[in-house]
């Protein structure tokens, strides 16, 4: 069975040179050691030295040095539209505040899993959600180590 040892980081590999693709959710992309299958069906054995966080595009290292992209499954999501900069913070600061994994998208947007309870507090502070299915890939926090080898 191929083996995946270490993670190339996204941009630091050459993506063109890929076997194959595998494609996890959010939670599916924190992991140390499991037995994934490719998107063609072929099993691997994910054996990293300690867990870490996986990403879009990120590229895993099999033992032979060829490489396994990473792809982010599109997933339940709800996207967070605030009228002003002022609601954005307040909405991030509320969501933060309940220890809910969120990503910053390019447009200002916020993006967090679909959890209507937290959906009816951020429209009655005055927001819009979006409910939909797309990659989520949420901050990773300010003590986590985003370098792999």
């Amino acid at each position: 069975m191929r083996r995946a040892i270490s993670v190339r980081r996204s941009g630091g590999w050459p993506e063109h040179t890929a076997l194959a693709t595998v494609t996890l959710d959010f939670t599916g992309r924190h992991r140390r050691r499991i037995r994934l299958t490719d998107d063609v069906g072929q099993p691997f054995l994910l054996d990293l030295s300690e867990a870490t966080r996986l990403d879009d595009g990120d590229g895993l290292v099999l033992e032979d040095g060829s490489f396994i992209r990473v792809a982010a499954a599109a997933e339940a999501v709800m996207d967070i539209r605030c009228r002003d900069s002022v609601l954005g913070l307040r909405i991030a600061w509320h969501v933060g505040n309940r220890h809910t994994p969120m990503q910053i998208l390019h447009d200002g947007c916020l993006r967090i899993g679909v959890d209507e309870v937290l959906a009816d507090m951020i429209v009655g502070l005055g927001a819009e959600v979006k409910r939909h299915r797309a990659p989520f890939t949420p901050e990773a926090g300010a003590y986590h180590e985003l370098g792999a080898t």
